[in-house]
Parts: C-alpha cells; sequence; structure tokens
C-alpha cells in the first residue's frame, strides 16, 4: 500500500518526538553583520583601539544574538513547504516500503516497535535537517 505523505509525515513526527529532538538555524550572516557594525562605529569613535573594542564587542554581541535558536523537529517537518516534504517522503518511502503493512496504524506500530527502523528513519531525518535546511541537531531536554 503506498503511504500518504502526511501519514508518513506524521510518523516522522512521532520518531523524532520520542527523541525529543531540535534543531537550530545558524545565522551566521546576522552575527557577521552585528560583528562588522559594532566594530565600524568602535573604529569612528575611538580610532585604532575602537576598532579592536568594537570588533570583540561585535563578536560577542553577534554569537549571542544567533545562539540557541531552537525548534522542535515535528514542527520544522508540519511546516515544509509540500515539495520538501515529498522530497522527505520519498527517502523515508525507501526504507518504509521493505516492511509488510496493511494501514499506518499498523505501520506506526511496526516503527515505534522497531529500534532498527527507527534509527535508519532518524539517519533520513538527521541527513535532511542537516544538509538541506542547514541546521545543527540537539537531542532530548
Amino acid at each position: 500500500m503506498p503511504a500518504m505523505v502526511k501519514d508518513v509525515m506524521q510518523l516522522l513526527c512521532s520518531v523524532s518526538e520520542k527523541r525529543k529532538m531540535r534543531a537550530a538555524f545558524k545565522q551566521s550572516g546576522k552575527g557577521a553583520l552585528v560583528t562588522g557594525a559594532v566594530a565600524f562605529v568602535g573604529g569612528l569613535v575611538g580610532g585604532p583601539p575602537g576598532l579592536a573594542v568594537g570588533g570583540a564587542v561585535g563578536g560577542l554581541l553577534g554569537a549571542w544574538m544567533t545562539s540557541g535558536q531552537f525548534k522542535p523537529i515535528p514542527q520544522i517537518i508540519m511546516e515544509l513547504p509540500p515539495a520538501e516534504q515529498q522530497k522527505l517522503f520519498n527517502e523515508a518511502s525507501a526504507i518504509l516500503r521493505n516492511l509488510e503493512w496493511t494501514d499506518m496504524v499498523q505501520l506506526t506500530a511496526l516503527v515505534m516497535g522497531s529500534e532498527a527502523v527507527q534509527q535508519q528513519l532518524l539517519a533520513v531525518l538527521v541527513n535532511y535537517v542537516t544538509k538541506e535546511l542547514q541546521a545543527e541537531i540537539q537531542y532530548g531536554d
């Protein structure tokens, strides 16, 4: 039975929720902009020493602004555009087609009861989130 995209997205949400997976999106451009702006202002105000102090302060401020912006993976999955969900569905389907099932309830029970299948689906998710979304993954609380 071919799985529907929405059902497989729900399954991936269940698997990632069980592991309490979250992702942080890297926003290095924003941090670089803040660092440069503060260094520039420091240079204008204090000359060469102001440039050094502004660069240091701007670097710390930029790092602080862009750190710790984590989102739960299930939320990310459900907010993906349909084309991206289809891409993720295609990758997950390669694993799920090896299982014998008749409906989504049975498929969910099979997956949640098999650590090996969960690990394979998690590998698909981790690969997608890190490569396609360029985010860092965190597990647990």
